[in-house]
């Protein structure tokens, strides 16, 4: 098999997360979930109380921002899990109080810079299935394969919605929820560093309509051809 990187970006909820893991189950890449990375600067921010009222204390985070440390582990079901600072947070990344945040920290240029050059390190030798906003465009624009998933705001809300209520978390409304991937859509699209977009040569996907196990399957049936 072709050793390559796959780049998957796309709008929040919008399931490129789920395929880009299935993918690398199936064909043994690495799999690296950069939304995972700003969601853990984000939660450094707000438990070192760096963000007030919606605005970031930048010159504070400027001067600790080399000192964060992000990493994966499987844990024992295989599912991989994020560490901030040697600490499991993958639940804490998940909820609410992040995601409020992390498109204002996600749109810092040095945090931006600080984040893609840890992922290029980690693609440099290929082998890497990547999810985000801008892996296409950015961080591996020689991407052999390139897939841009977009899905209406609606079904996306929904969709993280039911992930909070499974894991327990009855704390937002359906409304606060679509509130916030509107929110984000906003910041994400129009921030000036690496802003959410699709890459000239990249495959779109409309997953509006799709269930995650068809969307994976779509892009396992991609992975394939260009195995061909």
């Amino acid at each position: 098999m072709k050793k390559i990187n796959v780049a998957v970006d796309g709008t929040s909820s919008s399931g490129k997360s789920c395929m880009a893991r299935t993918l690398a189950e199936y064909s043994g890449l690495t799999y690296i979930d950069s939304g995972a990375m700003y969601r853990a600067i984000t939660l450094f921010c707000l438990n070192n109380g760096l963000i007030h009222d919606g605005k970031v204390d930048e010159d504070t985070l400027s001067k600790q921002i080399n000192d964060i440390s992000i990493s994966f582990k499987k844990n024992d079901k295989g599912l991989q899990d994020t560490y901030l600072n040697d600490v499991n947070v993958e639940k804490d990344i998940r909820g609410l109080r992040v995601s409020d945040n992390v498109s204002i920290v996600a749109a810092i240029p040095f945090v931006r810079h600080a984040m893609v050059a840890q992922q290029q390190a980690m693609g440099k030798e290929r082998g890497v299935v990547m999810d985000g906003r801008d892996i296409g465009t950015t961080v591996f624009p020689d991407a052999e394969i390139k897939v841009f998933v977009t899905c209406s705001a609606h079904e996306r809300a929904m969709r993280r919605f039911r992930e909070l209520q499974a894991k327990g978390d009855t704390s937002a409304t359906f409304e606060q929820v679509l509130a916030n991937v509107q929110m984000r859509d906003k910041i994400d699209s129009t921030r000036k560093e690496s802003p959410l977009r699709k890459a000239d040569d990249a495959i779109e996907l409309d997953s509006t309509h799709l269930q995650l196990h068809e969307q994976s399957q779509w892009l396992i049936n991609l992975y394939d051809n260009y195995q061909e």
